[in-house]
């Protein structure tokens, strides 16, 4: 989330389609917001001027999608009327190589992106995923393609690309249980629990790789990491870790939230 003049922008990176966007972004704007508001008083007659939310998923999976999709809201809600009191659109552009052109041609880094994850999955047909994303990484800064960025985040982007391509990966296999009704008896709740409970392990594992280029991980650290198994603050510290430079800029990072 970022103002820039007169707008609060709220943009985020998919590679799976997810309907529950507007949803989300309500949660997160309703946050933002009331950050922005915390000295003025809301029962005042003067009325409480705020930014203009704008909402942009960025998507790049492999699931057919038109270049400009929007998601409302209200496609949520379970009474429905031509006229609702709450609604929240979401843009989701499309970036896969070949969408949306015009942004693309306007924003090299994004292009460039795109280019980088094509060439990900084209050698991923043929070779493990660890290897795909290896020859790519190589290739793209041979070629001047995020070039400056690969070379000195390398190791982070290739644990990062593994870990998203991963994580993709499974939530196929979810939602194609989920379409085969494998989550209606107590068994398959009690897999999908363990299933779970190994990504979260797989993602403290992860960080801590990544971590142990920056310097030496104290045993506080490694106790914190241990004991948080909250997916979404893992995958928030991953990225973190992946543009910090060091042990103490990281622990800073993650104790003022």
């Amino acid at each position: 989330a970022f103002i820039l003049g007169l707008y609060m922008n709220l943009y985020e990176h998919q590679s799976t389609l997810n309907p529950n966007m507007p949803l989300r972004d309500l949660f997160y704007i309703a946050k933002q917001m009331e950050k922005l508001v915390v000295d003025d008083t809301l029962y005042s007659s003067r009325i409480v001027k705020i930014p203009t939310p704008k909402f942009i998923v960025f998507y790049n999976g492999v699931d057919a999608c038109e270049e400009r999709r929007i998601l409302k809201l209200s496609d949520a809600f379970q009474k429905k009327e031509e006229e609702v009191d709450l609604e929240l659109k979401v843009l989701v552009l499309n970036i896969n190589a070949g969408m949306n052109r015009q942004i693309m041609e306007s924003c090299r880094t994004l292009k460039e992106y795109s280019i980088y994850v094509e060439r990900v999955r084209k050698y991923r047909a043929v070779m493990p995923i660890e290897q795909a994303v290896e020859k790519a990484v190589t290739e793209c800064i041979r070629e001047n393609i995020l070039a400056d960025f690969l070379k000195k985040q390398r190791a982070e982007v290739i644990a990062m690309s593994i870990l998203e391509y991963n994580e993709e990966e499974e939530i196929k296999k979810i939602r194609a249980s989920e379409r085969r009704g494998g989550y209606d008896d107590g068994w398959n709740a009690g897999r999908i629990e363990g299933e779970a409970a190994g990504k979260i392990a797989g993602k403290k594992e992860i960080l801590l790789e990544i971590l142990e280029e920056k310097g030496e991980i104290t045993g506080l650290l490694k106790k914190k990491i241990h004991d948080q198994n909250d997916m979404t603050t893992l995958k928030s510290w991953i990225q973190k870790a992946c543009m910090t430079d060091s042990i103490e800029e990281f622990e800073n990072d993650i104790g003022s939230m």
